[in-house]
């Protein structure tokens, strides 16, 4: 047995019987091992150098690091430290030997609605299903804040690891592109997979698109279980062109899209109001349809995403009356509830295509007016920002640019890259500049009118505002309400 096979079987053996794996060096025990990850980047040095000073016993390497004369440490080299990353948490926490179910869930918009759909849809079904996405980690009996949409590999495979114990038979996740590039999913296996669509955003990260594009298609090609369920949007270009490099997917269209070699769940929407949507649905000769409390035709794409996974996973037409129920996720075109009347929506969208999509759904309500409230993250896709602008000024009456997660960047230079959408927008389009997020909702609230509805996007569900690397508490529906008072004083009975 060559040697560094015979190394590697030693340290497998080890991480299986307890031995823990950091990829932080500044948590790392004496004894323990340390996986020196290509994120590190210019300071790899000073990390291997700082796990070697705590006592790490191993370090997990690419074939470029060399020890100190001096270090005691073995060293362990591959050529993969994130897929070797995998394979060490499935040894630790035996996630190989689990039999739950997992179903991920990409695309650039629509993933964590399309894990509460499921998450709904399969408990019905009687499955005990968990949930690891943008909102929380979630399974019966447990609920925590998710920090990344997407985790860490080590803290996924500990998640999954607490979810069998806890007896969850199946898992659906929302796939991020980072974590799909940056392999944190090493070292699980899908069962199922389904990509809802690929419009503009983390371009500062990947690029362009084509790099994008094919971090989202890693999910369907590069992970185990060649036999996965595949399903993607024929109606996205990016979706319809996945089914294309795919043999036996399952396209979902509500624009009679065809993908030759591939079967297809077809739905007709038949209804779009303030009240939800309405479907019509045929698969392989079986008819049904579906009223959903949902509202927009973005989440009639949703629903199509949620009912072919379904039938992927052997459900049938009759199951799918559990989604009707379903009236909508955190931050997610949330109607903030009050007691002047006011028609006020909080959601997430933070890209182009997602505002473009909500606000579409207001519009089709046949409100007098619509205010958008918007910002963009600072130290994020730059390219976006502007564009940004152009969907709110084509799709609202009154824009108020402010500010979201500055982060490091001031938030008058992230208003200024946005600025250009919104100065050639329509005739009789009123433009407020507010970088003060909540004096930003204090004017909106002000300009309100009977039948107006009033938009505040970006931040949905968070519960922070990112100032620096501080994150400051700040609910946009708890400031909606607060705003409220301000502006229209308290009702008194």
């Amino acid at each position: 047995m060559p040697a560094t096979r015979k190394r590697w079987n030693e340290l497998m053996a080890l991480v299986g019987r307890g031995l823990m794996v950091r990829t932080d060096s500044r948590e790392v025990r004496p004894g323990e091992a340390f996986a020196l990850m290509p994120a590190a980047g210019g300071n790899s040095s000073a990390f291997l150098a700082q796990a070697l000073s705590k006592g790490a016993a191993w370090i997990v390497a690419g074939p470029d690091v060399t020890l100190p004369q001096d270090a005691t440490a073995r060293l362990m080299a591959v050529a993969d430290v994130p897929d070797a990353l995998g394979l060490l948490a499935a040894k630790y926490f035996h996630t190989h030997q689990q039999a739950m179910q997992v179903v991920a869930v990409t695309g650039t918009n629509g993933k964590t609605t399309i894990t509460y759909l499921l998450e709904g849809l399969l408990a019905a079904a009687g499955r005990k299903v968990g949930v690891l996405g943008t909102v929380s980690y979630r399974w019966p009996g447990t609920s925590i804040d998710a920090s990344l949409t997407t985790p860490g590999c080590w803290r996924l495979h500990e998640l999954f690891a607490r979810m069998s114990k806890d007896g969850i038979d199946t898992v659906v996740m929302e796939a991020s592109s980072h974590a799909l590039h940056q392999k944190r999913v090493a070292g699980l296996e899908f069962d199922a997979a389904v990509l809802i669509n690929l419009t503009q955003d983390h371009l500062d990260y990947h690029g362009n698109f084509e790099d994008y594009y094919q971090a989202k298609k890693l999910l369907f090609t590069s992970f185990p279980r060649t036999d996965k369920f595949k399903a993607a949007n024929a109606d996205d270009p990016y979706g319809l062109r996945l089914l294309s490099e795919l043999t036996d997917a399952v396209g979902f269209t509500l624009a009679d899209a065809k993908s030759p070699g591939n079967r297809m769940l077809r739905g007709t929407m038949t209804s779009c109001t303030g009240k939800g949507v309405s479907l019509r649905m045929e698969f392989e000769g079986k008819c049904w349809t579906l009223d959903s409390g949902l509202v927009g035709a973005h989440n009639a794409s949703n629903l199509m995403a949620a009912q072919a996974v379904g039938l992927g996973l052997g459900l049938g037409p009759a199951d799918m009356q559990a989604l009707a129920p379903f009236t909508g996720v955190p931050g997610r075109l949330e109607r903030v509830a009050n007691d002047r009347n006011l028609d006020i929506f909080v959601d997430y969208a933070h890209t182009p295509d997602a505002l473009k999509n909500v606000l579409g759904a207001l519009r089709a309500l046949d409100f007098s007016r619509v205010i958008t409230v918007f910002g963009c993250g600072g130290d994020r896709d730059r390219t976006k920002r502007p564009l940004m602008g152009r969907a709110v000024a084509e799709n609202s009456d009154v824009a108020v640019l402010t500010s979201d997660n500055p982060r490091h960047e001031t938030p008058l230079e992230i208003m200024a890259d946005v600025r250009p959408g919104l100065v050639n927008g329509p005739a009789g389009l009123t433009v407020i500049e507010e970088p003060d997020r909540y004096k930003a909702l204090c004017k909106a609230l002000g300009l309100m009118r009977p039948g107006d509805a009033l938009l505040v996007a970006g931040k949905g569900h968070e519960s922070y505002q990112q100032i620096g690397d501080v994150k400051h508490p700040f609910s946009d529906v708890e400031a909606v309400g607060r705003a409220i008072r301000e502006v229209h004083g308290e009702v008194h009975s």
